[in-house]
Formats: structure tokens, C-alpha cells, sequence
């Protein structure tokens, strides 16, 4: 059983060591080798805990989603019951199978995304050309501009220089909190996707840090404040989260208005302004002390130059001047696009066009698009895929109302609870899908099939699912921001405790916020909640 007690050399001159038994049994002959036994203990210990914590737990869903997957395919083969066709049960158990490999793997999103839409192609369930057509749609051309359009703000500096100049005017650390979240407001309609404006953010952040240095509970507030008010204020743009596009897309696929940069930003912008200003106050209330939120500040542009290589004083440079006006371009043309009908694809490949054009641009084309997230724009395709297969296969219905159906007998009160479910579980669907878009690629089939049989409109429901799911603060792993700013060198950030704590605030305020709007402020704006 034991093979070799002391260090031997192989041909080479390397060491190296076997002190214990193949099998690993406790043998106290070798207690005092290189692992002791309390170390192999401790060992053994930390590798117990950790199988009873995420394998068992991974183990629990694998045999759940094997039952499921079982009891599709007896559904499925009992004609009589004619609750689930073939097709259906397929959609079902490659989606369930996805889920968990989301959940529980390291594997990456894409790769499963994309994964499962080839085999629900294979399968016969999912047509190819919808699969391939996925990937030509125009929400993937219009992110493709977008990004090559951010690259330029990004090699400009003029994102940084703009939220230098907007928080260098804050006399009281609520002033600068509360300028620093307008400015991270404003980057949603600049910078597609959540991480790209975390990104382009942090040397902002890194410079206040460095200002305040001896500051730490000001910092921290503010290390919680940039990822929590990017992803809160991420509903006010149709281009600021993947799962928008995605919800848009499964609406027009299941026969609803599709929504536009300009409804977007219409029924998004009041809950993304509402809900970044209530943020900024909870962290406040949370993290900083009267006496800390009472001493004044003196922040000024040159303060912040002198830790950033980015140049924020002095005259615009001819790239941000450039810069500036492409940008403004672009948004006043995606916000009149009802007027001069110019689909938003097209304008946003226009302005990345002259974004890396050799006279009016500031970026090489090719450098662009090397920046571009290919992955996230084949995730969104793949995922779209999946989401048109989930209603056009039945299976989405047949989920809504097995899940759902029983709200029907209600009465009066079925749209009302709902609403409330469908924002719960939007709201508390990061603890195990990380994926902003995942997430929607599941719930917005169910959503949208089930939403009319209660009386509530589908549009609005959708959107408020989608809006709902924009919360995701519980841990630094539920979205790629608040992972960004966890691990940030040289400046005080936020532990896991800190995300607990700003959530149990958050996340209820959150639910009610979305709700608020649901039910009273979407449909005074014409959004309304309920059909006849």
C-alpha cells in the first residue's frame, strides 16, 4: 500500500515525494513526514466542506433535472395526456440541462449557450436557419457598432475627463456620491453591456480613491456605488444590458411590439434615475457616519490628474472634441429615430464607421473591433435562439402554466399576484443564474405566454421581469461589476458581508420600486399593466 517513504530522484535530479497510501488511509507511521496528519486532517476537512457545499448541492440538481427530464419524456410519449408534445419535452430537458451547467460549472456561458442551440438544431426542434439567422439579427449589428463607438470613447478619455470634471465639483461627500451617480447614469446611453461602463469607469474611481486616501469609509461607499448604481441604472437604455435586446426579441417572436431605443429609454430612464438615487442614500445611511457625510471636501481636476495618465485638464484634445460630437450624433439620432426612421443598427454601424475612419476617427478599426465582446455577442445570438425555440415548440406555455396556471383561479386578483411573483423571482434569480441574459432567456418565454391568460400585457410584464432582474448586488459572483470592483488593489473595497448587508436593504426596495412603476407609473407614461 505505501510506495515510497522518503524522497527519491528520478533520471533528471527532480524530487518528489509520496508519504502516504494511494488510498489515503491514516497511517501513523508517517505522522511526522512532510503531511502530517493534521495537516492531511485539515486536508481531508476542507475538501469535506467542500464537496458538502457546492457538489452536493450540484448533485441535488443533476438528479432534479434528471427527473424532470424523465417526466417530460413520459408527458410527452402519453398522447392521451396531450399536456407536452415531443418537441416541447427536448426544449425542456436541453434548457434544464443548460441551466445547470450555467450554475454549477466552470464552463463558460457561451459555450453552453451555444452548446445547446446546436442541439436543439440536431435534434430537429430548432430550424437551422433560425439558429443562423440569430446570429445575423440586427440587435447583434447594433451592439457590433455600439462597441466599436465605446472603444473610441475608451481610447479618447472623454468618458473620464466628463466624470472628472462632474465630481470635482462636490463641496459634501453626498454632493460627490450623488454627482458620481449621475455621471455613471449618463454612461448607460455611451457603453453597451454593465461590464463595459464598469470598466471604463474605474480609473475614475481609482483616482478618487487615491484623493481620498485617508478617507477608507468614504472610499468603500464609493467602491460600492459605481458597480451597484451601473447595474441599477443599466433599465434606463435599450443598449444598456444584453437582456434587453433579448427581451425585445422574444416579444416580437411571440407575435408582440418589439421595443425601440426611444420606448426603452422612455419607460426605463425615470426607474433607473429613482433607483440610483435611492441606492446612493441607502450606502450612505449604510457605510459613512453623520460626522463622516458632515466634513467637507476639496476634490479638484488637478487632484485627480496627478493619480490618472488619462488627460482631464486643460483644453478638450482633438480626439475628445471628435469624440464628443460622434457620441452626441449618434444618441440624438437613436432618441429620433421615430421621426427620420433610420433603424438604430444602422446608425450605430454608421458611427462606428466614423468612429475608426482615418479623418474624423480616433481608433484603428481593427483594434475596435478587437475590443469588441464576440463572446457576449454569441451568447446573445445563441440565446435567442433558444428563447424563439422555447415558444415556438409549446414548451414555454406548457411551463407557464404548469408553474403558473394555478394564479388563473385567483380571480380578480390573478394579474395582481402575478406581477408580484414574476418580480420576485426576477429579483432573486441571480442567486443561481449569474447570466444577466441567461436569466432572461428563461423567464421571458414563461412571462410572455403566460402574461395574457391573466390579464396582463405582455410588453409590460416582460419588462417588468426584465427590470426586476437588474438587481443582482447579493455577492461579488452575481455580476461581473461587482466582481470588478471587489478586487481592487491599494484602495478600501467592499467584503462579502458588505454586499449582505447593502442587499437585505436593496433587495426589497428593489421589489417595490419595480412594482411601484408596474402597477402606477408605466401606465401613466402608456405602458399599461393590465389588458381587457
Amino acid at each position: 500500500m505505501n510506495r515510497i517513504s522518503s524522497s527519491d530522484h528520478d533520471a533528471d535530479g527532480k524530487i518528489f515525494y509520496r508519504t502516504r497510501s494511494s488510498l489515503n488511509l491514516n497511517n501513523p507511521r508517517y505522522s511526522d513526514g512532510l503531511y502530517g496528519t493534521a495537516q492531511q486532517d485539515a486536508v481531508e476537512k476542507s475538501w469535506l466542506s467542500k464537496f458538502s457545499g457546492k457538489h452536493a448541492a450540484a448533485a441535488v440538481a443533476a438528479f432534479i433535472v434528471a427527473a424532470l427530464v424523465v417526466w417530460w419524456t413520459v408527458l410527452a410519449a402519453d398522447d392521451a395526456a396531450g399536456a407536452l408534445n415531443t418537441q416541447g419535452a427536448v426544449t425542456l430537458s436541453v434548457f434544464a440541462v443548460a441551466v445547470w451547467f450555467w450554475i454549477f460549472t466552470d464552463i463558460d456561458d457561451t459555450y453552453v449557450a451555444l452548446g445547446a442551440a446546436v442541439l436543439l438544431v440536431v435534434m430537429g426542434v430548432l430550424p437551422e436557419k433560425i439558429l443562423f439567422d440569430s446570429l445575423g439579427d440586427d440587435t447583434v449589428w447594433l451592439l457590433l457598432g455600439s462597441f466599436v463607438v465605446a472603444a473610441g470613447i475608451t481610447a479618447s478619455g472623454l468618458a473620464t475627463r466628463a466624470a472628472a470634471f462632474i465630481v470635482s465639483g462636490a463641496k459634501t461627500p453626498r454632493q460627490l456620491m450623488h454627482l458620481s451617480g449621475a455621471a455613471l447614469v449618463a454612461t448607460a446611453f455611451a457603453v453597451p453591456s454593465t461590464s463595459g461602463r464598469a470598466a471604463l469607469a474605474m480609473p475614475v474611481f481609482l483616482a478618487l480613491a487615491s484623493v481620498l486616501r485617508d478617507r477608507s469609509k468614504l472610499v468603500l461607499a464609493l467602491a460600492l456605488l459605481f458597480p451597484s448604481v451601473i447595474l441599477l441604472s443599466a433599465v434606463g437604455s435599450y443598449l444598456g444590458a444584453g437582456a434587453h435586446l433579448i427581451t425585445s426579441q422574444i416579444l416580437a417572436a411571440s407575435g408582440f411590439p418589439a421595443f425601440s431605443f426611444t420606448n426603452w429609454m422612455f419607460y426605463g430612464m425615470p426607474l433607473a434615475v429613482v433607483a440610483s438615487v435611492i441606492c446612493v442614500e441607502l450606502i450612505l445611511m449604510l457605510f459613512t457616519t453623520a460626522d463622516d457625510r458632515k466634513q467637507a471636501l476639496t476634490i479638484s481636476v488637478s487632484d485627480l490628474q496627478n493619480h490618472t495618465t488619462i488627460p482631464i485638464r486643460g483644453r478638450f484634445t482633438p480626439d475628445q472634441v471628435k469624440t464628443c460630437w460622434l457620441v452626441g450624433g449618434v444618441i440624438l439620432l437613436w432618441c429620433t429615430e421615430p421621426a427620420h426612421g433610420i433603424h438604430p443598427a444602422i446608425i450605430a454601424l454608421a458611427g462606428g464607421l466614423m468612429m475608426s475612419s482615418t479623418g474624423l476617427g480616433v481608433v484603428d478599426l481593427g483594434k475596435a473591433l478587437k475590443s469588441v465582446p464576440w463572446s457576449l455577442l454569441i451568447f446573445m445570438a445563441a440565446t435567442l435562439a433558444m428563447g424563439s425555440a422555447l415558444v415556438t415548440s409549446g414548451a414555454a406555455a406548457w411551463a407557464a402554466n404548469s408553474m403558473l396556471g394555478s394564479i388563473r383561479g385567483s380571480g380578480m386578483g390573478a394579474g395582481v399576484l402575478f406581477v408580484v411573483i414574476i418580480v420576485a423571482i426576477s429579483t432573486a434569480a441571480h442567486l443561481v443564474i449569474q447570466s444577466r441574459s441567461a436569466r432572461s432567456a428563461v423567464l421571458i418565454p414563461i412571462v410572455v405566454s403566460l402574461a395574457p391568460e391573466v390579464g396582463v400585457s405582455a410588453v409590460a410584464g416582460a419588462f417588468a421581469s426584465t427590470a426586476a432582474a437588474g438587481f443582482c448586488h447579493t455577492m461579488s459572483s452575481s455580476a461581473k461589476p461587482m466582481a470588478l470592483y471587489a478586487k481592487v488593489d491599494d484602495a478600501p473595497t467592499y467584503s462579502g458581508r458588505d454586499l449582505l448587508r447593502l442587499s437585505m436593504w436593496l433587495a426589497p426596495i428593489s421589489v417595490a420600486l419595480v412594482l411601484a412603476f408596474a402597477f402606477f407609473i408605466w401606465p401613466l407614461l402608456g405602458m399599461p399593466l393590465f389588458v381587457k
